[in-house]
């Protein structure tokens, strides 16, 4: 029997790429044309955030909570958790994180969009990242574009928006809605890293690049 020693990261996981990715092109088969809807649902949380008009942060919790579900339970609880039982329970945080968008949605001043400066941009680059750079990006590394990651379909690109919509915000709950997409990004980093894939850099630029924006800033108000 081979050493423990001698088994590779990759030897821990529970499925192939291949099977990885036909999920990406089964998820985006199976609710076609829905990606039209949270494309046009990011586009526009992305301007309301922009405007940084009275009562938009409602609207935009509200649709993140609905996307956060919504990708939970149909990809992540019916098909990543098929493949990977540890998803199980990860596929609840999911939940977790859209009752946390609702709170915050219904709490006032809660989150709140009046933002400016490097975290604000650093945000807006992130949210882009998310919406319109992310399903371009990965079909350019290699795979195919049925098999794109878009965002409010799937989780990465869902996380790293969040992410990035977040950093565009202040407000008293800013802080608690951080943990789940960045966990999150850390997972995905390291499954596409222990795959081999060459995106696996991708969820783990957006959290460095969120967390050292979070420092400069916490440094600068000290």
């Amino acid at each position: 029997m081979s050493q423990w020693w001698t088994y590779r990261p990759e030897d821990m996981l529970l499925f192939s790429p291949r099977v990885y990715w036909r999920m990406f092109e089964l998820q985006n088969a199976s609710v076609w044309p829905f990606q039209l809807v949270t494309f046009g649902a990011g586009l526009l949380m992305l301007g309301l955030a922009t405007k940084r008009a009275n009562g938009n942060e409602r609207w935009i919790a509200f649709t993140l909570a609905f996307l956060w579900v919504f990708v939970g339970w149909t990809f992540l609880w019916h098909r990543y958790a098929t493949i990977n039982w540890a998803i199980s329970y990860v596929a609840p945080l999911f939940l977790l994180q859209s009752v946390l968008l609702l709170i915050a949605g219904i709490v006032p001043r809660a989150l709140v969009f009046e933002g400016r400066g490097l975290t604000s941009w650093s945000g807006m680059a992130l949210a882009s990242t998310g919406l319109f750079f992310y399903p371009v990006l990965l079909p350019a590394f290699g795979s195919k574009w049925e098999q794109a990651q878009i965002f409010g379909i799937a989780p990465d690109p869902t996380a790293i928006g969040t992410v990035g919509l977040l950093l565009m915000a202040r407000g008293r709950l800013r802080w608690s809605l951080f943990p789940v997409p960045v966990l999150w990004c850390l997972v995905s980093g390291l499954t596409l890293w222990t795959m081999g894939e060459a995106t696996a850099w991708l969820p783990i630029a957006a959290v460095a690049l969120a967390l050292a924006t979070c420092a400069w800033a916490a440094v600068r108000a000290s």
